[in-house]
C-alpha cells in the first residue's frame, strides 16, 4: 500500500491524546494499560486515537527478554537504581524510556475481525513519522539496523542510525501500533545502557536469544537532524499538525462524543493484570 500522500495514511478524524507532560506516573505500565483499555473502547465503536506520552525513568522488556536466565537479577539491579521496570505485551525487545523519548500509540479499529494486515499498520506509523520529519530534509529509512536495541524490520533510521522502533498489539476488533522515538540526548548512551542489561540478563544464554547491542547503532533526532535541543517538542508539534490537517469539525465532534476515558482506578487495575500476567519468573 502506498503512503506518499497524507490522505493515504488513513488518519482522518483521529483524536489526539497528548499526555507528554504528565510525568507523574511512577508505574511504567500505566500508559500501556491505558492503551489497552482505549483499544477495547475503539473496538467497541469508540474513536481512533493518537496517544502521545513519555515516562521519566522506565525500562520496558519484551517477552523474550523476560525468559533470559538472568532476567530477574538484571531487573532487580535496574530497580535498585531507581528504574521502573515492566514486561510489555506488544512485540519487541528491551527499551529504556526517559524524558527524551517520545512514545506514540496509534489506536485504530480493524476493518474486520479477520483482518491481518500487520504490515499496513506498521506502514501507517512509518508514514506518520516520515511526514513529521519531512521539514528536516532528512530521509527516514526503514529496515533492521544491526546492533540496535529492540531490533526489527521496522527500525526507522537516518543515515544508518536507528532513532525509532515500532511494535504492535492486536485485539479482536482494534489494534495498537506503538513507536518509541529517541528524540533528545544521546542514542549511544542509551544503547550502552541496554547492552549492560543484556550482559547481565543473558546469563550464558545463546547469543541468538537476545540482541547484540552496539553503541554506534543508535542516535537521537537531536543528533541526527537540525531541529535542536527541543527535538521532542518540535517532533510532537509536527505529528499534531499532520493529524490535525486530516480532522474535520464534524468528525471531531463525533469522535469526542464517542470517547470514554478509563478512570485512574481502571488503568491501575489493568496495569496490575498486565504485571502479573507477564512478570519475570525468578528461578
Amino acid at each position: 500500500m502506498g503512503w506518499d500522500e497524507l490522505k493515504d495514511l488513513g488518519l482522518g478524524n483521529v483524536l489526539i491524546l497528548d499526555r507528554r507532560d504528565d510525568l507523574s506516573q511512577a508505574d511504567v505500565l500505566y500508559s500501556f494499560a491505558l492503551d489497552e483499555l482505549l483499544c477495547r473502547k475503539t473496538g467497541q465503536g469508540g474513536p481512533s486515537i493518537c496517544h502521545i506520552w513519555r515516562h521519566p525513568k522506565g525500562f520496558v522488556m519484551g517477552l523474550r527478554d523476560s525468559r533470559l536466565p538472568g532476567a530477574a537479577d538484571a531487573e532487580q539491579a535496574l530497580q535498585s537504581e531507581g528504574w521502573a521496570t515492566a514486561v510489555r505485551n506488544s512485540g519487541g525487545a528491551a527499551v529504556p524510556l526517559d524524558s527524551g523519548v517520545i512514545n506514540l500509540s496509534l489506536i485504530m479499529p480493524k476493518p474486520s475481525v479477520e483482518s491481518f494486515h500487520f504490515h499496513d499498520d506498521f506502514e501507517r506509523m512509518y508514514g506518520l513519522i516520515r511526514h513529521a520529519l519531512q521539514e528536516t530534509g532528512c530521509q527516514v529509512d526503514k529496515g533492521e539496523i544491526k546492533g540496535a536495541y529492540c531490533p526489527g524490520d521496522y527500525d526507522l533510521s537516518i543515515n544508518g542510525y536507528k532513532f525509532c522502533g515500532i511494535a504492535q498489539r492486536r485485539q479482536t476488533h482494534a489494534y495498537i501500533v506503538q513507536a518509541f522515538i529517541v528524540a533528545e540526548g544521546s542514542g549511544q548512551k542509551r544503547a550502552r545502557f541496554v547492552r549492560k542489561f543484556y550482559d547481565q540478563a543473558a546469563g550464558g544464554a545463546d547469543t541468538k536469544e537476545y540482541p547484540l547491542v552496539h553503541a554506534d547503532s543508535t542516535a537521537s533526532l537531536e543528533q541526527l537532524t537540525g531541529i535542536g535541543q527541543d527535538a521532542g517538542k518540535r517532533f510532537v508539534e509536527a505529528v499534531k499538525r499532520i493529524i490535525g490537517s486530516q480532522q474535520t469539525e464534524a468528525g471531531m465532534r463525533d469522535a469526542k462524543a464517542k470517547l470514554e476515558m478509563p478512570s485512574r482506578e481502571q488503568i491501575e487495575a489493568m496495569a496490575e493484570v498486565m504485571r502479573t500476567r507477564y512478570a519475570i519468573q525468578a528461578e
